[in-house]
């Protein structure tokens, strides 16, 4: 996938049609010698734009495709309420295998076997030895970490997000929409997209 694209994919509820996807949407052209690593935000929303994780389905289709995602990265970055959100849920799944259906496993599996920064200021610890809190400067952090080697890296939540894209620092952007109505919660206000996307 060309860098700065934007992908958008609607959940269908008829997981026939889920499976398909965009046969491009990982990106799995080999990356030169001097390509950096790109950032892909991910997240999920409802029709009118809720984030609200508690408002929305985790159903198989989005375990999946989101396992999908993961197969190109090897790295996410996340501030702390998103890394509070996901540890120690995702990983205590995969340990256990406790999730309710094969697809939430492979999702808890896939999650867990990756490496992660969580950028914060009040963090005093993180669980894991694959797991490292940085307090450094943002740019200077994600632009290194973009010119390491490996796949690309993947970041959620709304806050680090926002300061990553009015950076300039974000490649790819993933919309997973649900087809469901909240009629509240958190929404992806303040998040400016670059201008070729509005």
């Amino acid at each position: 996938m060309p860098s700065g694209q934007l992908v958008l994919y609607a959940q269908s509820r008829i997981p026939a049609i889920g499976k398909n996807l965009n046969p491009n949407y990982l990106g799995g052209q080999a990356r030169g010698a001097n390509q950096m690593r790109n950032l892909i935000f991910a997240i999920n929303l409802t029709l009118d734009g809720c984030c609200d994780h508690t408002k929305l389905s985790g159903s198989d289709e989005i375990h999946d495709y989101f396992t999908q995602l993961m197969r190109d990265v090897d790295l996410f970055v996340y501030g702390r309420k998103t890394y509070q959100l996901m540890v120690p849920f995702w990983p205590d799944v995969a340990k256990n295998h406790s999730g309710p259906t094969k697809a939430m496993n492979d999702f808890a599996q896939a999650f867990d076997s990756r490496k992660m920064v969580v950028f914060s200021q009040s963090l005093d610890s993180a669980e894991g030895e694959k797991t490292r809190i940085v307090r450094t400067n943002l740019k200077d952090e994600i632009l290194k970490l973009k010119q390491e080697p490996g796949k690309n890296i993947l970041t959620g939540g709304v806050y680090l997000p926002s300061q990553l894209i009015e950076l300039g620092l974000v490649d790819e952007y993933y919309f997973v929409v649900q087809p469901i109505i909240a009629g509240e919660g958190r929404r992806l206000d303040g998040i400016n997209l670059p201008e070729k996307y509005n």
